[in-house]
């Protein structure tokens, strides 16, 4: 499993970026200090002129790797269900009962995440809140169908598909599994983001994840799991 993770290589667009930023020390510090950045400031107020200074570089660097911050964000979400898709199939790999990989999948696409250290160049953990709060904008634009056409989320569409092939496994006769899995993953997010700011939206139950036992409880019973 070591060998396996120590291997691993994650597939994001070329169309996204100018020039790959896991070829450089430059580009993966782009990407350390744009993870920090964005989190610190948000999408909005976050720029490639603050992000130079905050990685003492020049403003003309960044630009030799993304065209906008619009192109970063994509990348960076890329990458997310990239590896989010990776982490499902180390988790289900040896799973035959698909009732089984059901419950490991939804877990996965909706728990709180964990620094992961076979990728040392990402923080999981802070690109997650990124995730949360950002990620809508990727699509949520008036280039959607132009960024679609370029195969801006082909990593995310793989990532429902992967878990919808479970869903059809346990009842080939379900009418809607990439509309159950594309709620289950967005609407973690939403909880999540309501958790920690618009609780009176949520339910927060102690010693519970309240977020990951909803959601499995809402597909077991879409798809009448005992």
């Amino acid at each position: 499993m070591q060998a396996l993770q120590s291997n691993i290589a994650l597939k994001i667009n070329p169309n996204v970026y100018k020039k790959d930023p896991l070829s450089s020390e430059l580009g993966e510090k782009i990407l350390r200090h744009g993870i920090n950045l964005m989190e610190e400031l948000g999408f909005e107020d976050f720029t490639f002129k603050k992000l130079a200074i905050h990685m003492q570089s020049t403003e003309a660097s960044v630009y030799r790797y993304f065209e906008n911050k619009h192109n970063l964000l994509a990348y960076l979400t890329m990458w997310y269900w990239s590896w989010m898709e990776y982490r499902l199939l180390m988790r289900t790999i040896n799973i035959e009962d698909p009732k089984t990989r059901l419950r490991k999948a939804i877990q996965c696409v909706t728990e709180v995440i964990e620094v992961d250290s076979a990728f040392s160049q990402i923080d999981e953990s802070k690109l997650q809140r990124i995730v949360i709060i950002e990620s809508s904008k990727v699509y949520l634009c008036k280039t959607v169908d132009a960024d679609n056409k370029s195969g801006f989320f082909l990593v995310f569409k793989s990532l429902v598909q992967r878990i919808a092939d479970i869903i059809l496994e346990i009842n080939p006769g379900f009418k809607y599994p990439h509309m159950l899995v594309s709620t289950i993953i967005e609407g973690a997010q939403h909880q999540r983001f309501f958790a920690d700011h618009l609780p009176r939206l949520t339910d927060v139950v102690k010693g519970e994840d309240a977020v990951t036992t909803f959601y499995t409880q809402l597909a077991e019973r879409e798809l009448s799991i005992e």
